[in-house]
C-alpha cells in the first residue's frame, strides 16, 4: 500500500492586505508505505530566495512524483499518461514487476 497527500497549491510566505497569505507554488508531499523509502527528498525551501511572483521555489515537480507512482508503483506507461518524461526522485524500494 502506498498512501500519497498533497495539495494542489501551496501558499506564499508573505502576509497579504488582508492578513492572510495567498496561493502559492510550492506545498509539502508525503508518501507513506511499505514501498517507500524513508528520508527527505528535495531541498528545504528557502524564505528569502523566493521566484519572481513571491513563491516559494519547489525542489521537487509534482509530476516527477507522479512518474514515479504511475511507472513504479502501478506498473504503467507513465509516458503515456503524464504526456512525457520527468526528472526521476528515487522514493520507491523497488519497482514493480509488470
Amino acid at each position: 500500500v502506498l498512501i500519497a497527500t498533497w495539495s494542489e497549491f501551496g501558499r506564499r510566505p508573505k502576509e497579504n492586505a488582508s492578513g492572510g497569505t495567498d496561493h502559492g507554488a510550492a506545498a509539502p508531499l508525503l508518501l507513506i508505505g511499505d514501498p517507500v523509502r524513508s528520508g527527505l527528498f528535495g531541498a528545504e525551501p528557502s524564505l528569502t530566495h523566493l521566484d519572481s511572483t513571491g513563491n516559494l521555489k519547489y525542489a521537487v515537480d509534482f509530476r516527477s512524483v507522479y512518474q514515479e507512482i504511475v511507472g513504479g508503483h502501478l506498473g504503467a506507461d507513465a509516458n503515456d499518461i503524464l504526456g512525457g518524461s520527468f526528472d526521476r526522485v528515487d522514493f520507491l524500494r523497488a519497482p514493480v514487476a509488470v
